[in-house]
């Protein structure tokens, strides 16, 4: 499955950490894109969707979530919990997010701008993609 978990180096001293993200260092790919998700209430879930060809690496840089991938075969969970550690998806993946702590911020850094066309948003049609995609 083409998920790859990151991590990144933190620098600090006494006054506090610091992480930084560079395109082609420590993120495989030209960064076009940046976004943030919080104030997810108790109980909600995100997610539901796959891409055809977008990159994408997510770090919760405050609190916790799940993240639910799946390449059609295989199901996993990735518990996404600290800003130093982040989760690289590629290809064709149905990606959830569930259980996220109070005050949770999930940052995704993209190699593309947003694209509705690159959007799977139905579950069976992303098995059907998955199928096309192997023939």
């Amino acid at each position: 499955m083409p998920i790859t978990p990151i991590s990144f180096a933190i620098h600090g001293d006494g006054r506090g950490e610091l992480i930084a993200c560079e395109s082609g260092k420590n993120v495989p790919f030209d960064i076009q894109r940046v976004y943030y998700m919080y104030g997810i209430p108790a109980g909600q879930s995100r997610g539901f969707h796959a891409h055809r060809r977008l990159r994408q690496l997510a770090v919760c840089v405050s609190g916790a979530l799940d993240m639910v991938v799946e390449d059609g075969q295989t199901r996993q969970t990735f518990r996404l919990d600290s800003p130093d550690k982040g989760l690289l998806i590629e290809g064709l993946i149905w990606r959830e997010m569930h259980d996220f702590a109070p005050n949770t911020v999930l940052m995704v850094m993209a190699d593309a701008l947003y694209d509705e066309a690159d959007y799977i948003r139905d579950y069976p049609a992303f098995c059907q993609a998955v199928q096309e995609a192997q023939a």
